[in-house]
């Protein structure tokens, strides 16, 4: 009990609580699209089939450059510190959000969405990297619950404010909010791990490329990032697309923004529950077990079952939020898996690549649909989101267990 009582002070240090308010407006203007998307295309002039075919054009603007952030910050996570990385995304993705909201055609609104997601790469993972570093072995996973948990809920404060304001305004609070978060960035340290490694001679930090020239650092890269798929095929493609779903299942009503608040409620609710679970049982893949298991169930009930009101397909969506709150669980072990000189690049690069593989998924569902959003969605949804499944399945086989690793030591690379 006096060990408890010691440490219990250092979960809530500096690290924890910057990285949770950055991942909150983080997850505020990377989910502010989706409750947007309709409204704004509409002011610009699109109408029908547009709205769906352009709206996820833009989104897959923006998870490419997320893709491009994961490395660009993993990388300079890595090189020049934790703390540096949380100061440039930032400022990069809140100018961005800022300008989003000054946008006049699909042009410049693609542009805009590419470098704020450029910039939405690095908190998360810089975020997580500070504070699994930061906290003993044994409270780690309390830390980057907190984190995950407070950050989601940035989703829901861009569904209320979506509602009281124009969806312009919405861009300028995000922004806003990044910007004003920086000034608490100034009460953040380095990692001491990091300062170590900065200390020691001949040692290679961030090298990307390292990761793809031996076996089992590709493979274990390679792991961390195929767990996560299914989280964005949920996300991004059954939650996103909650309306057109509806339609093909008969309802009409149904709000992409009440959809997205539904599933965000229903992944803080997971994520705690995963978070605390993974202590209880003291294992990070038994968890990704339990989740991933009712992760399929859910995306079968949701693409099979009937749906009597718009509340109960809410509902559904709730479902796949929690059956998708194994993403506190997922980062924490992009974390966890590598050494010094490498974890930035992967805590940071790993997230967002899974993020990013919502290009192809989307990709290959609006390819399987065809050209109208009619019955064919549920067809094709069902065989991209087995597709995802199945992948996630597979890496989680043999994946190494990391709640009890040490993570002061160094990649050989």
């Amino acid at each position: 009990m006096k060990e408890d009582a010691a440490s219990a002070p250092r979960l809530l240090n500096a690290a924890v609580v910057v990285a949770a308010l950055g991942y909150f407006v983080d997850i505020y203007d990377l989910l502010l699209f989706g409750f947007v998307r309709v409204k704004s295309l509409q002011s610009l002039g699109f109408s029908g089939q547009q709205l769906t075919d352009i709206g996820l054009t833009l989104l897959n603007w923006q998870m490419a450059g997320m893709l491009l952030g994961g490395v660009l910050w993993g990388v300079l996570g890595d090189k020049r510190g934790r703390v540096r990385v949380l100061y440039f995304s930032i400022a990069l993705y809140s100018i961005a959000n800022i300008l989003n909201g000054l946008v006049t055609s699909s042009l410049d609104y693609a542009v805009l969405r590419f470098l704020a997601g450029i910039g939405l790469a690095g908190e998360l993972g810089a975020g997580i990297t500070l504070v699994a570093e930061s906290l003993p072995k044994e409270k780690r996973g309390y830390g980057t619950m907190i984190v995950a948990s407070v950050g989601l809920t940035g989703a829901l404060l861009a569904w209320v404010i979506d509602m009281f304001f124009p969806w312009r305004v919405c861009f300028f609070i995000g922004g806003g909010l990044g910007l004003l978060l920086l000034v608490l960035r100034i009460s953040v340290n380095e990692s001491g791990m990091f300062r170590q490694m900065e200390a020691a001679e001949g040692i290679s930090r961030g090298n990307f490329l390292a990761l793809f020239t031996h076996w089992d650092r590709f493979s274990r890269f390679a792991r961390c990032l195929l767990i996560g798929f299914p989280t964005w095929f949920v996300v991004g493609v059954l939650v996103t697309l909650a309306p057109e779903f509806g339609q093909a299942k008969g309802l009409s009503g149904v709000s992409a923004g009440n959809a997205i608040a539904a599933c965000y409620t229903g992944l803080i609710v997971g994520d705690i529950a995963s978070g605390l679970l993974s202590q209880l049982l003291r294992s990070r893949l038994k968890v990704m077990w339990i989740f991933l298991i009712a992760d399929a169930l859910a995306v079968a009930y949701y693409l099979a079952a009937p749906f009597c009101s718009v509340a109960a397909f809410h509902f559904a969506h709730f479902l796949l939020g929690l059956s998708v709150g194994f993403w506190v669980i997922f980062v924490t072990i992009g974390a966890e898996q590598f050494g010094t000189n490498l974890r930035a690049t992967v805590a940071t690069s790993v997230p967002n690549f899974a993020r990013g593989m919502l290009v192809p998924i989307a990709s290959a569902f609006l390819w399987l649909k065809g050209p109208t959003m009619t019955g064919d969605v549920i067809p094709a949804a069902a065989v991209v989101g087995a597709a995802c499944l199945l992948i996630a399945f597979a890496a989680l086989i043999g994946m190494k267990e990391t709640f009890d690793q040490d993570l002061n030591y160094m990649e050989t690379v």
